[in-house]
């Protein structure tokens, strides 16, 4: 009988699978080593596991002890099958940025979570860097993986998916393509592939808002390259010890939009359910066709499933929010689709000031039009409510009908956004439309400039 001791026995030897539609306009062969056929879904399992039994090896990693590890949720996965197979406790520091799916996932296969906040310096004590590390400082019997620099990392890519990747292309692998996150899979791959042929070209992705790029080409660390961004699993705002710059030959940079459009572009156009990173791997593909002859065999990695996205980048709602989705904006219509449904907030010439100031906290908004028994008769401003507050402190207990403005334009569903942006300037801040429903709806200048693509 053909079976698996236990699941650990089933990491690797995934397939390499060839991508047809999307790379339409490339002349050479391109083939992706599609990682989520790995029982954790990732590439992370292979790294996970060869980390584990590295440490268990050198006394680093003794029987009941605790796992600790700052990670993106893959890595985590991988170490979860590692420790339920092996009989160890998981503690995964991750970021906020990260999916609700990934968390969940990582409590579901018996990890303690601990979310950190994305926003902060490496060294600040609440980075998911420092807590973590700090953490296998202060729990008994535990072994923090660190798989940034943790060699171990790199040497399973080494020993295990840079040979499959030489095996399953017969030796005809002329480029290497993926996205960089700890380095690991990129080093490992790329020393084992030069070693068999020093020809063989190894890119990577980055990400805007990341080093690696400028620290490649120039060696110069700048920090004014650093800034949140949205796409998980690759990219930092460090240099890993497993990142060996020398073993690689380019980097090319994804926007976060770009990488969420092509992880849905593969699923669509490929059939291949993937994660965040692979949108941008397949566009980092795109981007370096120049590099590209005809008889090139270009293999490119895609790091995990789609299934840990589906809050993010398969939710159209989330898409549409951060402007990721390219649908047209004709209309004033258009403009409001995202919150048609929620009711409009007015206030009445004769409630209080201060009644207004309420509203404007409560509902997050900076304008409200006025009304009264005939209808739309005033507005009210943030930024006037301001000045005039500086001028008479006792304006809150005055009725709105003393200080309010001009009332807002009003305009038909049809028209077109053009002819609403002229109605929007320095005097006044806001739009009215009128919904076939005979309600009104308000436009504001976010709405108008969140349109713009």
């Amino acid at each position: 009988m053909k079976f698996a001791k236990n699941i650990l026995e089933t990491i690797g030897n995934t397939p390499l699978v060839r991508i047809n539609k999307i790379t339409q306009e490339l002349d050479c062969l391109v083939l992706a080593k599609v990682e989520t056929f790995n029982p954790g879904n990732s590439v992370k399992d292979r790294m996970a596991v060869k980390m584990i039994e590295d440490a268990e090896a050198d006394g680093r990693l003794k029987p009941g002890g605790t796992i600790i590890e700052g990670t993106s949720g893959n890595t985590g996965m991988g170490l979860a099958l590692g420790a339920i197979v092996k009989g160890y406790k998981l503690i995964c520091v991750i970021t906020d940025k990260q999916s609700k799916e990934k968390m969940d996932i990582l409590r579901a296969v018996g990890a303690k979570v601990i979310v950190c906040p994305t926003d902060v310096e490496p060294d600040d004590p609440r980075s998911y860097y420092s807590v973590s590390k700090r953490l296998g400082t202060e729990i008994p019997n535990s072994w923090y993986v660190n798989q940034y620099d943790n060699p171990s990392n790199a040497i399973a890519h080494y020993e295990q998916t840079g040979p499959e990747i030489w095996e399953q292309t017969e030796g005809k692998v002329t480029h290497f393509v993926v996205g960089v996150g700890t380095g690991g899979t990129i080093s490992g791959v790329a020393k084992y592939l030069k070693e068999h042929n020093p020809n063989v070209k190894i890119w990577g992705v980055d990400t805007y808002g990341s080093v690696f790029k400028k620290y490649h080409e120039t060696g110069i660390f700048d920090e004014n390259e650093i800034y949140s961004y949205i796409t998980e699993g690759i990219g930092e705002d460090i240099l890993p010890k497993n990142v060996d710059f020398s073993l690689i030959d380019g980097f090319t940079k994804v926007t976060d939009k770009d990488a969420a459009v092509f992880t849905r572009r593969l699923a669509l156009e490929e059939g291949i359910f993937v994660g965040n990173s692979a949108g941008s791997a397949i566009k980092g593909v795109l981007q370096l066709k120049e590099h590209f002859k005809p008889e090139d065999v270009v293999v490119v990695l895609f790091h995990d499933s789609g299934s840990r996205y589906v809050g993010k980048i398969f939710n159209d709602d989330w898409m549409r929010e951060r402007g990721f989705l390219d649908e047209e904006i004709t209309t004033a219509a258009d403009l409001i689709k995202n919150h048609r449904d929620k009711s409009l907030v007015v206030v009445r010439t004769e409630e209080l000031v201060s009644h207004a100031i309420d509203r404007l906290k409560k509902f997050n908004i900076s304008q409200i039009p006025v009304i009264d028994t005939t209808g739309f008769v005033g507005s009210i401003d943030e930024s006037d409510l301001f000045k005039s507050y500086f001028s008479e402190k006792n304006i809150a207990e005055k009725p709105i009908r003393e200080i309010m403005g001009k009332p807002f334009p009003i305009v038909m569903e049809n028209t077109p956004v053009e002819e609403v942006s002229k109605l929007i300037n320095k005097d006044n801040q806001a739009v009215l439309v009128q919904l076939e429903n005979g309600k009104y709806h308000i436009i504001t200048k976010h709405d108008i400039i969140s349109s713009i693509k």
